[in-house]
């Protein structure tokens, strides 16, 4: 399709949701990247007033805990830490990777694990530790590296696991009364894990949910189906992202993944311990886990800033406006919260776009 059919689709489907818009709706995007695009894409001015996107936890760097950057910065006094580079400026309990990297710590931002295992291998007399965030789009890189560095008997590369799994999220929202009738489900971690591993929270709660590619079409085009389902009082899984999601995903990658990693209980920053919702390292990988390796305890950790709404905003209670740190004392350069930092963020993408058309 070329850009000139995607846009008169793109109008014919807006002029049809404002035919059959006509009560309200709220419907939720799980996804970051989601987020950005319908905000860069300037889409929440153009739909229905009935139809309100709200944002969710799609934000791996958002939902990554205080107490994991913690052990990353009590880390850098014994290794060498690694990461990807929207980690580095969120704020720990009492300081983050970038300032602490300012003090002279050995800390290094990298495009992929692969990179922090060639820095192990090119330093074999340091440790090396890298921070894993991400949610199923990332796992698989982790787990590929770990199996290569398991058989090269890599012995100075670490691990601190801080991956996380979506479904679980998802029902955890549910089941805590989101609300949300409608989810727009993510596309890159549905790449990894199939439409068929949201078929269960359909089936469950009965809400409409449809995966969403990352362009503008995509993303009407889910709203228009999410709209259409809540009309007719229809709840099923559709997918508009045919072009890169499978019914059962990539069947590598969730083997290398299963592989490597054994789920368990996860605590999500600013919304709570989720069960079965991260991922650590089982019994035949302890040797990479830098939590295992380094006998760490943390006596500076503390809980969120109270004046901080990341969490109210990450559950969709509140959209970042209503926050009264947003635009003033939170912004991108100083930043209370996660939601500000990642380039993911709701609040940061609120502030780069919100006021853009």
């Amino acid at each position: 399709m070329n850009k000139i059919t995607d846009i008169k689709l793109t109008d014919s489907l807006i002029n049809n949701l404002y035919r059959i818009a006509n009560k309200n709706y709220i419907i939720m995007e799980i996804c970051g990247t989601h987020t950005v695009a319908f905000l860069k894409f300037g889409l929440k001015h153009l739909l229905p007033k009935t139809v309100r996107v709200i944002a969710g936890p799609g934000c791996p760097v958002c939902v990554t805990p205080q107490k994991l950057i913690d052990y990353a910065i009590d880390l850098s006094e014994y290794a060498i830490i690694v990461s990807y580079g929207d980690i580095f400026r969120v704020p720990g309990s009492f300081s983050s990777l970038e300032k602490v990297k300012s003090t002279g710590k050995d800390i290094r931002i990298v495009y992929s694990i692969t990179e922090a295992l060639d820095i192990a291998i090119d330093n074999p007399t340091k440790m090396v530790v890298f921070l894993a965030v991400g949610f199923e789009t990332t796992a698989p890189a982790t787990a590929n590296v770990l199996i290569k560095a398991k058989k090269l008997n890599v012995n100075n590369f670490f691990v601190l696991p801080g991956h996380k799994l979506i479904p679980p999220a998802i029902e955890y929202l549910c089941s805590n009364g989101v609300k949300a009738n409608g989810f727009m489900l993510p596309g890159h971690v549905s790449t990894i894990i199939g439409c068929s591993a949201y078929q269960s929270i359909v089936d469950k709660y009965k809400i409409p949910c449809v995966v969403t590619g990352f362009e503008a079409i995509d993303i009407i085009t889910s709203i228009y189906k999410l709209v259409e389902q809540i009309n007719n009082n229809d709840a099923k899984l559709d997918n508009t992202y045919s072009r890169g999601v499978k019914w059962y995903g990539n069947a590598i990658a969730k083997e290398n993944i299963a592989t490597v990693f054994r789920t368990t209980d996860s605590e999500w920053r600013s919304i709570g311990c989720i069960p079965d919702s991260g991922l650590e390292l089982n019994e035949n990988f302890h040797k990479f886990d830098a939590m295992k390796k380094f006998d760490i305890k943390l006596l500076n950790s503390t809980t969120e800033d109270n004046c901080c709404r990341c969490g109210d905003i990450l559950r969709g209670i509140i959209e970042p406006e209503q926050c009264a740190n947003f635009g003033n004392k939170c912004t991108p350069e100083e930043p209370i919260g996660p939601c500000m930092v990642s380039s993911e963020g709701t609040c940061a993408a609120y502030f780069k776009y919100g006021n853009i058309y």
